[in-house]
């Protein structure tokens, strides 16, 4: 029998157009930083003392105050909930959900109530939270926040997400100063952000992000925050935290993505648009299609091919185009959210030259170029 992974299993390969996706595995790791799994997975350590040690490595190499390894952005929302509800109270810590304990309202504003793959709501729940929605869809100022505050506030939480409404919601900023006026901790969950201080420096109480999207680590995740609450977090080893305790391999291997990641050179905006220009002309050449340089809506240093299918001219909808284009020997994913506009999107990050000009023929088989 093959030990080719794609033979072995039957699994179809995947170009992965759409960014750092979870139901694509996040993104590629480096050799350098499955060297140190490897040598992780290889040896025995006490895994608190390892978990203390990498921290304060990366909260050196980072000048943060503290931060901490976990299993994944969504493990580190759920022990931040509870870290708020319980802190240092072990009786609280092992029962979490009783509810004796009223003080557990988590304030979200409701245009961040969204579906990352799973309901922001689960990992909040799971944490002991109870949430309260401020303002509304489309709109949510300082006023709609205070509005729910009382005594039975935990915690403010910060969703930093291109899933997230951005028009007419308030600034991270002013969420931060409520946290400082009322003495409420914020949480901000930047799982796929690029920025690792950005939050920090600006006062939040504790900052998630994903080990295995810009980091480009393994299955993982990192809090970075305040001392004071990071100290308070490592308790959920003896609670919550024990049910999504991370591997000493992914302890190390996303240490060594951290450090990788902030020496590399990025590439930049006007990198990712030279390797995007041909493409884009390619495709500007056939009849209904558009296709142009469109900067991250979130706000991130990231562009992307946005195209446009004029289905009056190519007689196929985009929805039966993104089908096509997962279809076949070679799955094409791309950054399918306009697809109802008749639209999608190309993200380069995880894209190599062959696998561009593979997309390109693609489209223009599809569309019968």
């Amino acid at each position: 029998m093959s030990d080719n992974i794609y033979e072995k299993f039957n699994v179809k390969k995947v170009i992965n157009a759409s960014g750092k996706m979870t139901i694509l595995g996040g993104s590629r790791v480096n050799y350098d930083v499955l060297s140190y799994m490897k040598e992780g997975a290889s040896n025995f350590y006490e895994v608190k003392d390892l978990l203390d040690k990498t921290g304060e490595y990366v909260s050196r190499i980072l000048n943060v105050e503290a931060s901490y390894i976990v299993s994944s952005a969504s493990s580190g929302i759920a022990q931040c909930i509870a870290t708020t509800i319980s802190k240092e109270d072990y009786s609280l810590i092992m029962n979490l959900y009783n509810e004796d304990n009223k003080k557990r309202e988590v304030i979200i504003p409701k245009g961040h109530i969204i579906n990352y793959g799973t309901a922001i709501d689960i990992p909040i729940s799971m944490g002991g939270g109870k949430i309260k929605e401020a303002g509304y869809s489309n709109k949510c100022e300082v006023v709609d926040v205070e509005a729910l505050i009382n005594d039975n506030t935990a915690a403010l939480i910060y969703i930093k997400s291109h899933h997230c409404v951005q028009k007419g919601i308030l600034d991270i900023e002013d969420y931060i100063e409520i946290g400082e006026k009322y003495n409420l901790p914020v949480i901000v969950d930047a799982a796929a952000e690029e920025d690792l201080i950005k939050y920090y420096d600006l006062g939040a109480d504790a900052v998630i992000y994903s080990g295995t999207k810009a980091l480009e680590g393994p299955t993982s995740g990192i809090v970075i925050g305040k001392r004071e609450f990071i100290n308070n977090l490592k308790f959920q080893g003896n609670g919550i935290g024990r049910v999504m305790k991370i591997g000493k391999e992914n302890i190390l291997g996303l240490t060594k993505a951290i450090e990788i990641y902030i020496n590399k050179n990025k590439l930049s905006i006007m990198e990712q648009e030279g390797r995007l220009n041909n493409f884009n002309q390619e495709l500007n050449k056939i009849n209904g299609v558009q296709a142009i340089n469109k900067r991250d809506e979130a706000g991130r240093a990231i562009i992307r091919s946005e195209i446009s299918f004029d289905e009056n001219i190519t007689k196929i909808s985009v929805v039966d185009i993104t089908k096509r284009l997962k279809s076949g020997e070679i799955k094409i994913y791309t950054r399918d959210y306009k697809a109802s506009l008749g639209k999608i999107e190309i993200d380069i990050r995880d894209v190599s030259d062959d696998e561009l000009n593979i997309i390109l023929t693609k489209i223009k088989d599809i569309l019968k170029v």
